[in-house]
C-alpha cells in the first residue's frame, strides 16, 4: 500500500516577520505520524493572493493531502479563503450553513454577527465545512486541500475534526537510545548498522547536558519486527 503523503502550508505575514511563533507544524506533524501519513514538506508565505495560490496549487498536485493554517479571520488581510477559490478556480459567497452556523453562536454568546464577522462565511464553491467547537467561524476542505485557522487551539480542534476522514496508512514507530557520547564519535558504527538495516530509519541528534555532549539514536519504521532488530543491534554497539 502506498503510504498517504501531506504538505502543511502555513500562510501570515505574522509568521515571517518573527511576531509569532507557529506552533501548529509541530502539533500536524505529531497527529500525522499516529494516523499513518508521512508529512513531506512546510511551506510559510505571507499575505499574498499570487504566493498562496501558487503554493497551493503546486502542492495539492504533489501530496495527498495539504493542510492549510492562517488567513481565514475576519480582517481585509485574510485572503486565504479567496486564494483558495482562486487556486481552484471557483467563485466564493457568504455560505448560508456558514452563516447559521455564525448566527446561532452570537446569539448564545449575545455578540453582533458584523459585516468583519460575516467575512469567515465566506466558502468557495463546492467546499464543505470543518467544523470549529471554539469558535464557530468555520474552515473548509476543497479536494485535497483542507483550509484552517492559525489559533493554536482551533487549529487543533479542526485537525481532529478532519483526521479521521482522510486516508491514511500503517503509523511509524520509533524507539530512542540516549548516548553518553558525541556525535562525532557514534557516526562511524551508527554508519554501519544503518548500512546493515536499510529498511529501517536511523537517525542521530545530538544534545549538550551540564556541559556534557551526548547523543539521542532514533530508530524509526513501520515494520514493527524490523525497528526492534535494528534498536538491538544499536543497544549492542552503543548501550
Amino acid at each position: 500500500m502506498t503510504t498517504p503523503t501531506a504538505a502543511m502550508l502555513v500562510i501570515g505575514d505574522e509568521i515571517l516577520s518573527g511576531r509569532t511563533r507557529d506552533a501548529n507544524m509541530y502539533h500536524l506533524a505529531g497527529m500525522l505520524t499516529k494516523a499513518g501519513i508521512d508529512l513531506k514538506e512546510l511551506r510559510v508565505v505571507s499575505d499574498d493572493r499570487d504566493a498562496i495560490v501558487g503554493a497551493v496549487n503546486d502542492l495539492r498536485a504533489r501530496f495527498t493531502h495539504v493542510i492549510t493554517s492562517g488567513g481565514i479571520g475576519p480582517t481585509h488581510d485574510d485572503i486565504t479563503a479567496d486564494s483558495i477559490a482562486a487556486a481552484f478556480g471557483t467563485g466564493i459567497g457568504i455560505r448560508d450553513d456558514a452563516r447559521a452556523i455564525m448566527q446561532a453562536r452570537a446569539e448564545r454568546t449575545g455578540s453582533e454577527l458584523n459585516a468583519a464577522r460575516l467575512r469567515m462565511a465566506r466558502i468557495p464553491d463546492g467546499a464543505t465545512l470543518i467544523h470549529n467547537p471554539i469558535s464557530g467561524a468555520p474552515g473548509f476542505s476543497l479536494g485535497n486541500v483542507h483550509v484552517m485557522a492559525g489559533v493554536p487551539a482551533i487549529f487543533q480542534a479542526m485537525v481532529a475534526e478532519v483526521l479521521p476522514k482522510l486516508d491514511g496508512g500503517v503509523p511509524v514507530e520509533s524507539r530512542t537510545l540516549r548516548v553518553p557520547s558525541p556525535e562525532g564519535m557514534v557516526a562511524g558504527p551508527l554508519a554501519e548498522i544503518a548500512a546493515i538495516h536499510p529498511d529501517v530509519s536511523i537517525g542521530s541528534y545530538p544534545f549538550i547536558e551540564d556541559g556534557m555532549y551526548g547523543t539521542n539514536l532514533v530508530v524509526r519504521s513501520r515494520d514493527r519486527a524490523a525497528l526492534e532488530t535494528a534498536f538491538a543491534a544499536l543497544q549492542a554497539s552503543f548501550g
